[in-house]
């Protein structure tokens, strides 16, 4: 499908919305229409003063639907008027579309990764939460399933929140190594089997990184820490303690309020492990089985069965954690939908604190072919999530996060479910964009949060382990460049 800006030049939203409502498509924009029958999308802004009008004009197999979306703009504030632009620009996109579908989008016009960040800037403007959910219901025609969820999440970002100030910053520490690549993941990520070489220098690189970033955040407050990858547990309880002693070492660990370690393939979980981990001041782990079905473990390169979850997470009760996540995945390939209700069945049974569920996001760069399968998938994914979502809330947990990728099976979200009061603040803080976070680690993203402002910088490190190992001082460079604004912070 081509598409044809007038009167405006919002080319990501255009092509976000088109591929949101048609994931299959392959979109491109031109400047004049097709002599041919090819589909298109004919974008157009008209602003009169205070008043704006987008019309979208949308041919699919040579039959035409017409959208259109009306609002004031404020011309005194351009951020405020390019939100609204966009905002209608996608809506009259959407409406021409939408006859043109089977079925109506869960997420309904909403294209964003956040949706939670969107109901609480809603909220945080004077909107009760009640509108808000009637505006994502019926101006963004959003499921009640979806917007309940994202109310609640929304809800739980605004508690973190309170608890903020702009001195605070979380850690992220990055280990990209795993026994074997999983056949969904499209994480950069080494399976070492073929990396176990790197894992050495690997280790004395980050704790060097830790060091020189812990220079430049010496007057700031570290307020939680997570460990993630990858399977950090890849790791020998040597190396995890290194690293664990060099972050202890390196920062004022005095306002840490929450520490987390990845623990994640239960075939990587030891207790001697767990001990170090516990040793060295983490008071949460997460442990990610995907799924209770052996067969299904097999078909995605998993080493793991579910005896072996069970026996993982009562190891990490042994020793003492009091907070465990688990994680599980919607949309496997040839899972039933009966076999992921027995998976919720049996983690609900656990009595984990968090359980975290995703849906299964294709490969970057996935072919047509995989593409169509994804959404294929759109009816099983739904029964699977809505049993979830259903066991989740009367069992006592409830949605304290939430974000959506591309291309997810069936278009659906991830969301973490928590018993009462014990939300991951990391979790809430980085996905919600609530705070900066200071990365180390190869494809380690740091941000830059003004929280006065909204506005939002990135660092992003060398991405594969053998580029950062070789990077050095560059990554120093390049992250006190960054966060250079944090000194002016009071």
């Amino acid at each position: 499908m081509i598409y044809i800006l007038k009167g405006h030049d919002l080319c990501h939203a255009t092509e976000e919305i088109i591929l949101h409502m048609l994931p299959t498509e392959i979109v491109k924009q031109s400047y004049e229409l097709p002599k041919d029958e090819q589909d298109y999308c004919i974008s157009d802004v008209y602003i009169d003063g205070d008043f704006a009008k987008a019309t979208a004009t949308v041919k699919i197999n040579n039959k035409i639907n017409i959208g259109l979306r009306e609002s004031f703009v404020l011309n005194s504030d351009e951020l405020e008027k390019k939100r609204t632009l966009t905002e209608i620009v996608k809506l009259s996109i959407y409406d021409a579309i939408l006859p043109f579908l089977d079925k109506k989008p869960e997420w309904g016009s909403l294209t964003g990764v956040r949706p939670a960040k969107l109901a609480r800037g809603l909220m945080k403007r004077g909107i009760t939460k009640e509108q808000t959910a009637v505006m994502f219901c019926n101006k963004f025609s959003v499921s009640k399933e979806r917007t309940d969820i994202t109310i609640k999440a929304a809800e739980h970002a605004q508690l973190v929140e309170k608890g903020l100030t702009q001195k605070m910053f979380s850690l992220y520490v990055g280990i990209p190594f795993c026994p074997s690549k999983c056949s969904y993941c499209s994480f950069v990520s080494q399976s070492v089997e073929n990396s176990s070489h790197l894992i050495a220098p690997y280790v004395d690189a980050i704790c060097e990184e830790i060091r020189k970033t812990a220079r430049i955040f010496k007057d700031f407050v570290l307020y939680s820490i997570y460990i993630g990858g990858g399977t950090p547990t890849i790791l020998s309880p040597t190396q995890i303690e290194k690293i664990m002693k060099c972050i202890k070492n390196s920062f004022d660990m005095s306002n840490v309020v929450e520490y987390t370690v990845e623990a994640g393939r239960p075939d990587t979980i030891t207790k001697e492990k767990m001990i170090v981990i516990k040793q060295n001041g983490a008071n949460r782990v997460s442990i990610n089985p995907q799924t209770m079905n052996d067969d299904i473990l097999r078909n995605i390169g998993r080493k793991h069965n579910a005896k072996d979850v069970i026996k993982a997470y009562n190891l990490t009760r042994e020793v003492g954690f009091k907070v465990v996540n688990m994680d599980i995945i919607a949309g496997l390939y040839d899972e039933t939908v009966s076999s992921f209700n027995q998976t919720i069945g049996q983690i609900i049974d656990l009595n984990p604190q968090n359980i975290t569920v995703h849906t299964l996001a294709i490969k970057r760069g996935a072919s047509l072919y995989d593409k169509t399968v994804a959404l294929k998938l759109y009816n099983n994914v739904k029964q699977m999530l809505s049993f979830a979502n259903k066991e989740l809330f009367k069992a006592g947990y409830s949605p304290y996060y939430i974000y959506r990728q591309k291309f997810t099976a069936g278009g659906f979200e991830n969301v973490g479910w928590c018993m009462p009061e014990t939300q991951s603040i990391y979790n809430i803080s980085m996905m919600e964009e609530l705070q900066s976070i200071v990365s180390v680690g190869a494809g380690a993203i740091s941000k830059y949060v003004d929280s006065s402002t909204g506005k939002i910088m990135r660092f992003a490190n060398p991405k594969y382990p053998k580029e950062y190992i070789e990077a050095g001082e560059r990554i120093i460079i390049g992250k006190e460049k960054i966060f250079s604004n944090f000194k002016n912070v009071r």
